[in-house]
């Protein structure tokens, strides 16, 4: 007896959108200097008295954790980008890096000529980029079937 196989359907939109905000997240944390996490420099007053215990913390060592965990954050969410990129194929790659990895704000009719593609092998092995970057990511969206009852 064969029991049939239905794999689930990908959500090509929702994929495709996802993996584009990851990589605009990526650019915003190669600029990203968490800057807003300075230590205070005027004392600050409270109506509740301390409580005597054995911790303490200024706000200078608050401030110093936050940056080492968000910096610690930020650096793995890098190399979890670089790294599945660096899966792609060449061309696939050479298209996200010019695209999304840069500093630079570009556009598609940019890097498929800059690459010397046409426009439409650009967009063909850019879909294909984005579709192998959220399962290397393991991002992907699935469409949810609705059971009849």
């Amino acid at each position: 007896m064969n029991v049939p196989f239905k794999l689930p359907e990908i959500d090509r939109e929702k994929t495709r959108k996802k993996v584009e905000s990851i990589l605009e997240n990526y650019r915003m944390y190669l600029l990203m200097d968490p800057e807003d996490f300075q230590p205070k420099i005027t004392s600050t007053f409270t109506i509740t008295p301390p409580t005597p215990n054995n911790t303490f913390h200024s706000s200078t060592e608050d401030t110093a954790i936050k940056r080492i965990d968000l910096d610690k954050k930020r650096k793995n969410f890098i190399l979890w980008v670089q790294r599945s990129v660096n899966r792609l194929s060449q061309q696939e790659r050479s298209i996200i890096v010019c695209r999304y990895l840069t500093n630079e704000d570009i556009y598609d009719y940019e890097v498929y000529n800059e690459l010397g593609f046409s426009e439409r092998k650009y967009y063909r092995v850019k879909s294909r980029a984005f579709y192998k970057l959220a399962f290397i990511m393991r991002v992907e969206v699935y469409k949810c079937e609705v059971k009849q009852a």
